[in-house]
């Protein structure tokens, strides 16, 4: 399979870092060309600081890093004291700070540049808010028709969602930046909570990720222990798996659209099954349904002690 060129945009959170730790150990199926950050799990300044903190952690501060949008395109939110990632977003276990900075460059400015500079050869992988993407699309919509793809997290079309509209939090976040992403005619694959719920974190899951665990390793199972405690599923981790072994997952084409009326289920996606290719002319996004969580874990254990 063709290595994947990706940028990575995200707001870890522990999902997040195992993802991009995840990457990192993927080299011959994944390039990143730049990971850029969104306000989401936690601030803006809290998500740059983790992502530098977290190539630090991989000796990869050969990758940049952009800071983006510190707030969703209408509705401006306050970012969480704190949740599942704790207060820091990285389980508050102390991970040492990066001593390289952020590129000077905005996110979206980035992702509008590298695009244009390499049409058709870049994946956008947002595994938070897509304020970031879809402020790019509007300030330079050109670039559609040059992206690759975009294989997100986000969203829940056949189950429950995880926020009090019954929405998946990274869509409730900044709905109205899905509303620009997903009809834009790009290539489009999902991870939403019907799949990445089955990604869950067991005690036998544990258990072999702590044999002979090396020190990167250690860190990141403390960083799921206490993400655990509150979620155990791993979200972020499977647009990754997926560039990396595809035959892990299934999935449906669909129709989606995001519910952005505040007095509704604000955020909330709702799918319209695409039957034997008629979508009469509409974007279709490939919904990812079902995952192999067995090999999904073997892989997760396998790549993290490469690092």
């Amino acid at each position: 399979m063709a290595k994947s060129r990706i940028i990575i945009d995200c707001d870890p959170g522990v999902d997040d870092a195992i993802a991009l730790l995840l990457a990192f150990a993927s080299p011959d199926e994944i390039e990143i060309v730049g990971i850029t950050t969104v306000v989401g799990n936690v601030s803006l300044p809290s998500t740059t600081r983790n992502a530098l903190r977290i190539t630090a952690m991989a000796n990869r501060q050969d990758i940049p890093v952009y800071a983006g949008c510190s707030r969703p395109i209408i509705l401006p939110r306050h970012p969480r004291e704190a949740s599942v990632h704790g207060i820091d977003g990285l389980g508050d276990l102390g991970v040492p700070d990066a001593t390289h900075k952020a590129k000077d460059q905005h996110a979206v400015d980035f992702i509008i540049d590298t695009v244009l500079r390499e049409p058709g050869e870049i994946t956008l992988c947002p595994i938070g808010p897509m304020t970031n993407i879809a402020l790019a699309l509007i300030k330079e919509p050109a670039i559609a028709a040059k992206i690759k793809s975009i294989v997100f997290m986000g969203g829940a079309v056949f189950s429950p969602g995880n926020t009090a509209t019954d929405a998946e939090f990274n869509i409730w976040i900044d709905p109205h930046a899905a509303q620009v992403v997903l009809p834009s005619g790009i290539p489009m694959t999902m991870f939403g909570l019907d799949v990445t719920r089955h990604a869950t974190l067991t005690k036998a899951r544990f258990d072999q990720l702590e044999r002979d665990a090396t020190p990167i390793m250690r860190t990141a199972i403390a960083m799921m222990r206490h993400y655990g405690s509150g979620d155990a599923s791993l979200h972020d981790p499977c647009v990754t798996a997926f560039l990396i072994d595809p035959t892990l997952f299934k999935g449906v084409d669909a129709v989606i659209d995001v519910d952005c009326d505040q007095s509704g289920a604000y955020g909330r996606t709702r799918a319209k099954l695409v039957e034997n290719g008629a979508a009469d002319g509409l974007p279709v996004c490939h919904v990812i349904t079902e995952v192999n969580d067995e090999r999904l874990f073997q892989l997760i254990d396998q790549r993290l002690r490469l690092l």
